[in-house]
Order: C-alpha cells, then sequence, then structure tokens
C-alpha cells in the first residue's frame, strides 16, 4: 500500500468519525462547541486529503488502479454522509432538497465518467469542477458551525455565520446544476466526436475494399 492510496483510506475512515461526532452520542457536546468544531476539523482535513492524495500520487509516479478506483469513492462517501448527517444536525439551512441534488449531481459526473472510461476517453475535471468543491467545503463547515452559533464576535468584528451558511449553501447548489451541464456538455461533445471518428474509420475501411475489388472484377472481364 502506497502513501497516496494511504491518504485516501484515511479519508474514508474519516467517514464513520465524521457520522459519530456529530451523533447526538458524541460525548462532548455542549455549550462550549467542542463538537461543531470537531466536527468542522474532521471534515476539512478529510477535504485537503482529497487533492494531497493525487498530486502525490502524480508527483511520485503511483498512479494505481486500486488508488483510481478508490479515490472518487472515498470523495463520494464523505460528501454523502455529510451531507446527509446536516439534513439532520441542522435542518432549517440543509433542507432535504439541496442534499438530494447535489449527491445526484456527485453520482451523475461518476456515472459520465464510468461511461466515458468504457468509450476510451476521460472527462477532465473542469475549473466550474473545482470552484463547486471549493464551495462545498465552505458550505458544509459553515453548516456545522451555524448548528451553535448565528455570528461570532471577532475582536470586535461580527461575523456572520449564519449568512455566509446559508450564502454557501445555496451558492453550491446553483454551482452543482452549472457544474452537472456542465459535464454533461462534455461528455456528449465526446461521445458525438468518438461515434464520428468511428463512422469515419468504417467510410474509410469499406472504400478501400471497394478499390481493391474493383480492379479484380475488371480483369475477369
Amino acid at each position: 500500500m502506497n502513501l497516496p492510496n494511504s491518504i485516501t483510506l484515511s479519508r474514508i475512515a474519516a467517514v464513520p468519525l465524521l457520522i459519530w461526532v456529530l451523533s447526538p452520542h458524541f460525548p462532548l457536546r455542549g455549550a462550549n462547541g467542542q463538537q461543531e468544531f470537531i466536527a468542522a476539523g474532521v471534515f476539512i482535513l478529510a477535504s485537503i486529503t482529497d487533492g494531497l492524495d493525487g498530486y502525490l500520487a502524480r508527483k511520485r509516479g503511483q498512479i494505481t488502479t486500486i488508488g483510481m478506483l478508490l479515490d472518487p469513492l472515498a470523495d463520494k462517501l464523505m460528501v454523502t454522509a455529510a451531507l446527509i448527517l446536516l439534513v439532520a444536525y441542522n435542518p432549517r439551512i440543509m433542507v432535504p432538497w439541496i442534499a438530494v441534488l447535489v449527491i445526484g449531481r456527485e453520482f451523475l459526473v461518476t456515472g459520465l465518467r464510468s461511461i466515458a472510461s468504457s468509450e476510451g476517453f476521460t472527462i477532465d475535471a473542469s475549473e466550474i469542477g473545482k470552484l463547486k468543491t471549493v464551495i462545498q467545503i465552505v458550505a458544509v463547515v459553515a453548516v456545522i458551525l451555524n448548528h451553535r452559533w448565528d455570528y461570532w464576535n471577532w475582536w470586535g468584528f461580527p461575523i456572520g455565520v449564519h449568512l455566509i451558511a446559508v450564502t454557501a449553501t445555496y451558492w453550491m447548489t446553483i454551482v452543482s446544476i452549472i457544474s452537472a451541464v456542465d459535464y454533461f456538455v462534455a461528455f456528449w461533445n465526446k461521445i458525438e466526436h468518438a461515434s464520428s471518428s468511428r463512422r469515419k474509420r468504417r467510410t474509410s475501411v469499406l472504400s478501400r475494399k471497394k478499390k481493391a475489388v474493383e480492379p479484380a472484377s475488371t480483369a475477369v472481364k
């Protein structure tokens, strides 16, 4: 087991940890906000490993089949678990339809990439997809913290935790929709290009066969 794959596995292991921290049975629940801080920290650390494992795999030349399988699986598990937990943990912001829409986008993209791979091409992550990931991290962390605080008084400056949570959540939703459309358009263009290339190859092969047959028929005459 190489280092990048170990980091990916740690992200998968963080999923049950996040579930436990956000559960009613977590022992550090209280007015001081230990539960919220620990949950936010777990999610932030897991999100950091998302980029770290891929970077190390490319830099060290340790891109493996198991890593290519585990990395997207770890991402989907973490996002799905976080959003489902937040529907129960802070339902005034993370309403069910938002969670279903964002999770549905994740599975749509995974399905498109699987089909693309079976067709022999890839769909690269777009800038919109990367932006969605950043907004998603901000939204999840803010919604967790907003369970305890509506605002912070930071050295005399009020920070609207509730406002950040609401804004980031709806931006996450909007960007998720735009990103899903962007991935689908990229997928459709690749499929059309691949189909067009196959048609051209078949036409070219048939033309060559026809030309090869014509002199033989002429010689018989």
